[in-house]
């Protein structure tokens, strides 16, 4: 599962985000700067970066897309090292498990505060879990990564004194200690939101912190408080003074006053406004790579790779097979195909990944196969077994025709019912790498006779479809990535928020009637939960490399192409430490402006 590096990483959320941004790590500004500096703040010390579309929410545990504020915002109780993979401590200073690894126990920094100066304690930590992410009534992706086992049981949360917290679990649960790193929340400003109720019933804190929440509102505990939101313009940041970190001297940290987002929807201008020396960061795309490497030196800037991205790309198809007020949510002759192994198999073998990788992506990726990051101890190389789709037009039709379809004399092909096969692949629009391959896949599979009608949409449309309405056929877009698998358990879980494929009917939405679910999603699902119970290494491995043995002979996504996590920064910053899994700030805090 969206990696885009336009927000920070340092806090490591665990949550699963569409990435909307894929393949723009870094993407930089539309609207240059300068326009807006007076003379008073010009030298203040600022990083200036962009996201190619505003923020939907700036309520942590509502969100379940990027971009979003909260990698500046707020931090949880623990981190995940980028570069090491390890665990450290954010607001808690420490962590014990018990024996019978039943218990983990965080006790909290001293003398932790709020944005506003009022302190941060144990009871913030107790109402952010038990009355935020355990509470039925607020519908967030976070929970999805607290349920436990095949019961899918929840966590208790209760204060020991005034320095520790205890979570219990129903059963040992490996990746527990990571769901430590979610945000912490306010109780002070926030509780009452979660006791009332409006005239539906629901928590008021449903509305709580939009984007139309004046920025003083939003109460933090992150580097960074959010100072300015000018809708489809900018986003400004400033320096949390009552953030609790300092340096070895004693100086507080982040060294760094100011932060700007620039919102713009177009990479191209992002480039131009980069190479205008206004900007201090842009994601390198691969059609932007040539250009900018023989400019490292004139333009005082240094391309960063990090490797292999934590991102997948991909198509899916739509499974669900049931109905809405009687009305299938995909026509039955479409969903008999796409619900035919044999057919996804034919797709994957048709789509010629190394032409795209030659082409789109300059050579600057590798064939993706795996739904698990490359990066994970747990994922399952080619090497080792995993089945692969090399480019092969005549497999593909050998297994069409297996499976009961035929050619006409105009070599167009046709289901066993005579019914010419041809679908909607959606993305989003404004991704030029995306929308390339997009336009490969259409043509790829015009090879073999099948008609792609491949249409952009904006995201908040193309959102709804996936997510709400559900009305789609095929999609291609990319999910983020990291070193635990059961940070995507919310895809593999039928009942999860990010189960896109063979979408269940979310909280508030309308019922589905004839929803289920195939033997081998439930068979990856169950090996999630047992992966996650786990606690033998060599097991755990064995676990997820036949979840993705399972993935790979059933496509639910046909996984495209693994991009080089790329990004141009201005040599005016002291510490950055690139890394695929966090990009060039995920150390923000530690960062220094060079006189």
């Amino acid at each position: 599962m969206a990696f885009t590096k336009n927000i920070i990483n340092h806090t490591k959320r665990l949550l699963l985000l569409i990435t909307i941004l894929s393949f723009t790590a870094l993407s930089v500004t539309g609207c240059n700067p300068s326009n807006f500096r007076s003379n008073a703040t010009q030298k203040v010390p600022q990083l200036v970066t962009s996201i190619l579309s505003d923020p939907k929410t700036f309520n942590y545990p509502l969100s379940s897309e990027s971009p979003n504020i909260f990698g500046y915002t707020y931090e949880g109780l623990l981190s995940q090292n980028p570069l090491t993979g390890e665990l450290e401590p954010n607001l808690a200073e420490s962590w014990e498990v018990s024996e019978d690894k039943l218990k983990i126990t965080f006790t909290l920094k001293d003398n932790l505060k709020w944005s506003d100066g009022k302190p941060l304690t144990v009871d913030d930590v107790v109402f952010t879990y038990n009355d935020i992410y355990l509470n039925e009534d607020i519908p967030t992706d976070v929970r999805d990564m607290l349920r436990i086992g095949k019961e899918r049981k929840l966590p208790t949360v209760r204060k020991v004194d005034n320095r520790r917290v205890e979570f219990s679990v129903p059963e040992p649960f490996r990746p527990f200690l990571q769901s430590g790193g979610a945000a912490i929340l306010p109780a002070h400003v926030l509780r009452e939101s979660v006791k009332t109720k409006d005239q539906d019933g629901k928590p008021k804190f449903l509305t709580m912190w939009g984007v139309d929440t004046p920025p003083e509102q939003i109460i933090v505990n992150g580097p960074y408080k959010l100072e300015r939101y000018d809708t489809s313009q900018r986003i400004i940041f400033r320096r949390n003074p009552y953030y609790w970190r300092k340096d070895a001297q004693g100086q507080s940290q982040p060294y760094i006053e100011r932060i700007i987002w620039q919102i713009v929807e177009s990479t191209d201008t992002s480039l131009l406004q980069f190479r205008s020396g206004g900007l201090d960061a842009v994601g390198v795309t691969p059609d932007y790579f040539s250009l900018l490497k023989v400019q490292e030196k004139q333009g005082n800037f240094q391309i960063y790779n990090g490797g292999l991205s934590a991102s997948t790309s991909f198509i899916s198809f739509n499974l669900n097979k049931g109905k809405r007020n009687g009305k299938p949510l995909v026509d039955p002759i479409k969903s008999r195909w796409f619900n035919t192994v044999e057919f996804r198999q034919a797709i994957a073998y048709s789509i010629d990944r190394q032409t795209m990788i030659n082409n789109t992506f300059r050579g600057l990726g590798q064939m993706q196969n795996s739904p698990i990051s490359v990066q994970s101890p747990y994922y399952l190389s080619p090497e080792q077994g995993l089945k692969v789709y090399n480019y092969n037009p005549e497999k593909a039709k050998e297994l069409l025709l297996k499976a009961g379809f035929k050619y006409n004399a105009q070599n167009q092909l046709e289901d066993p019912q005579g019914n010419r096969v041809r679908f909607a692949l959606l993305t989003n629009a404004g991704n030029k790498i995306r929308e390339a391959m997009g336009s490969q896949i259409k043509q790829d599979l015009s090879k073999i006779g099948i008609q792609v009608d491949f249409t952009p949409l904006a995201w908040n449309t193309f959102l709804d479809k996936l997510s709400n309405t559900l009305d789609w056929e095929a999609s291609l877009l990319g999910l983020t990535g990291g070193l635990e698998p059961n940070d995507g358990a919310n895809v593999w879980s039928p009942q999860g928020g990010l189960h896109m494929f063979n979408q269940k009917p979310q909280p508030g939405q309308k019922p589905i009637q004839g929803w289920e679910v195939a033997p081998w999603e439930a068979k990856i699902h169950q090996l999630y939960i047992q992966g996650a119970q786990e606690f033998d290494e060599a097991k755990v491995k064995e676990i997820y490399a036949e979840s993705q043995k399972i993935t790979q002979e059933n496509l639910p996504f046909i996984y495209l192409v693994n991009p080089y996590s790329l990004g141009a920064v201005r040599n005016k910053f002291a510490g950055i430490k690139y890394s695929a899994l966090g990009g060039a700030f995920w150390n923000i805090y530690e960062l220094k402006i060079l006189k």
